[in-house]
């Protein structure tokens, strides 16, 4: 037989059920709770002790709570005696006060109203989510101004903070996993960028673009494409507005590699640094262009290599083979292990070759090991 303690365990498990109940507007009460059966051959002390002790717990007792209903039975050995036969909850008043959620109950009525008020779209999205509406319970005035600004403004192109909406500048920021749920529930689909994860990149808000830094090699560049500079930094949007049409591009790993690029006909050196090389994957434009990726021998080199082609099939590598490991084997290092996957298919059978000795071996050539003027040669007979 259950105790006290037991019940209130059983009590709270059902809150959920309560919820769902509560949303579809069915009844819950009374509610039954199961409290095992009682053997009348057990010891009568034992069983006397437990039954006070559920009494003791009861609405009889407490004035709230789950009642107790007694009946009686015959015991061989004490003669007639009263049992529990029924253990419930009354009504809601009883339940909420005994689990201590009257107050978040109030809360969650007053802004499952307000939600169905304001948006009656949501009303799916609530009943398949209680515990987020109660997660952001004295929030939901502000959530629904959010979601009503984006249903009428899809694609804004603003900063977070330049959203004519009348809440403080770092609600969204704090609120974004609840408001990237709703806006996905709420949104049309053309309003959603699905393959993006980030707020801002996801429902077209401007965001901190990161930079790309751009090298022209050949000074007769600047006037071909209306450029003030040689070497300049630009967030990534103005970069695809640049449409350097059919241009050759060489992107290094290295910030060094980088300024140091030699004098190159019609060519242009691009630097996002490392695995930040996913940005260029939005520039079209590029998919029209000759491409070079110079990055460090070393595993993580080769895994930069395979991503870029996943965006643009026609890059070819440079220096990044094991004649110039060879040559410069004084410089190898110790690698960093990796446990990122490559898809090998971007990879040359050379490719293959190297990335799985240097993976062997915990091989590591930093380009900026390589003497200047092996780079010059290399590059100037680039086709």
């Amino acid at each position: 037989m259950t105790n006290p303690s037991g019940i209130k365990k059983k009590a709270e498990r059902l809150y959920h059920e309560y919820l769902t109940a509560l949303l579809k507007s069915e009844s819950f009460f009374p509610k039954e709770i199961p409290f095992g059966r009682v053997n009348s051959t057990d010891d009568y002390n034992i069983i006397k002790r437990e039954v006070k002790e559920l009494i003791n717990g009861s609405k009889d007792k407490l004035g709230y709570g789950y009642k107790v209903e007694l009946s009686q039975s015959n015991t061989r050995k004490y003669g007639l005696q009263s049992f529990p036969c029924r253990i419930y909850f009354e009504n809601e008043t009883d339940y909420l006060k005994y689990i201590k959620k009257e107050k978040e109950v109030s809360e969650f009525k007053i802004a499952i109203s307000q939600i169905r008020e304001t948006i009656p779209s949501l009303n799916d999205w609530i009943d398949k989510n209680t515990s987020k509406v109660i997660g952001n319970i004295g929030k939901w005035n502000n959530i629904l101004k959010v979601c009503e600004y984006f249903q009428k403004n899809t694609k804004p192109n603003l900063y977070i903070r330049e959203l004519p909406i009348e809440i403080h500048t770092k609600f969204i920021e704090e609120n974004k996993g609840t408001l990237k749920q709703l806006l996905d529930f709420l949104l049309p689909n053309g309003a959603i960028k699905k393959d993006e994860s980030e707020f801002e990149k996801r429902f077209y808000l401007r965001y901190d673009e990161p930079l790309i830094r751009v090298r022209a090699l050949d000074q007769s560049s600047l006037a071909k494409y209306n450029l003030s500079f040689s070497d300049f930094s630009i967030p990534i949007i103005i970069f695809n507005n640049l449409k350097i049409m059919n241009g050759r591009f060489i992107i290094t790993e290295n910030k060094m590699n980088f300024l140091t690029l030699p004098y190159l006909k019609d060519t242009f050196g691009l630097f996002v640094g490392g695995f930040g090389i996913e940005i260029l994957k939005q520039i079209d434009w590029l998919k029209n262009s000759n491409i070079f990726y110079w990055g460090d021998i070393d595993a993580q080199g080769f895994q930069i290599l395979s991503q870029i082609r996943s965006y643009f099939p026609h890059t070819k590598s440079v220096m990044m083979d094991f004649k110039t490991l060879n040559l410069f084997q004084q410089f190898i290092v110790s690698g960093t292990p990796t446990n990122t996957n490559i898809d090998f298919q971007n990879l040359t059978d050379e490719e293959k070759e190297l990335f799985n000795y240097l993976c062997e071996k915990n091989f590591r050539l930093e380009q900026e090991k390589i003497n200047q003027y092996y780079i010059n040669e290399n590059l100037k007979n680039l086709t």
